[in-house]
């Protein structure tokens, strides 16, 4: 039995529901799952209505562009073969995001599988990690690394200042976003065992 085509209504409604969740992108397997086929894809492209962004990447027009549209971008970018993204926000672009560095970061730095084969963007850090579910949170159409995971991150990785760090773990006790039980615990026998235990030695 075969399914009742949708109206243009209920198709442009449903892409929009998807494309808002992710700062106005949609990728050509979710229109397809939608309704839209590449005829329909074609048109609305050049009717101005979705416009190209990427390989199997589209945007609808109308919608204005998120904060961290670049981040969305990216996100999406690093779709696998079952189109559901693969790169998470790390390191120092998460500590910004956190509200955690006044430092401006002049890469933007992901954590991907370390199956992960794509070449980054020009601008674009990746670091291949094994990521659990309790390592990050859902942000507003990506994924960005929990405060605690983004503080074991950059204190492994040596490359924030130890000051900036030290600002950065007290920050994050501060406003609650760690809790210092939960810091000895993650960082015993972490690379960032030796530079967390200065900060945290600064707290006191």
């Amino acid at each position: 039995m075969r399914m009742a085509r949708k109206s243009s209504n209920a198709l442009r409604r449903d892409i929009h529901a998807v494309a808002t969740s992710q700062g106005g992108y949609f990728t050509t397997n979710q229109a397809a799952q939608i309704g839209y086929d590449r005829r329909r894809l074609v048109y609305h492209v050049k009717a101005r209505n979705f416009e190209r962004a990427g390989h199997g990447l589209y945007r609808i027009s109308t919608l204005p562009p998120s904060e961290n549209d670049d981040l969305v971008r990216l996100s999406l970018w690093s779709r696998g073969r079952n189109d559901r993204p693969q790169a998470v926000v790390s390191h120092e672009t998460a500590l910004g995001l956190h509200g955690l560095s006044e430092l401006i970061p002049s890469k933007t730095h992901l954590s991907v599988p370390k199956s992960f084969r794509k070449r980054p963007p020009k601008g674009c850090v990746l670091h291949k990690s094994t990521l659990t579910k309790n390592d990050w949170n859902e942000h507003e159409g990506f994924k960005v690394t929990t405060p605690l995971r983004t503080l074991l991150d950059v204190a492994a990785s040596d490359t924030v200042p130890q000051e900036q760090l030290d600002k950065a773990v007290s920050e994050a006790l501060e406003r609650g976003l760690i809790r210092k039980a939960k810091v000895l615990d993650s960082m015993r026998g972490h690379p960032a065992e030796m530079r967390l235990s200065r900060s945290l030695r600064k707290k006191r």
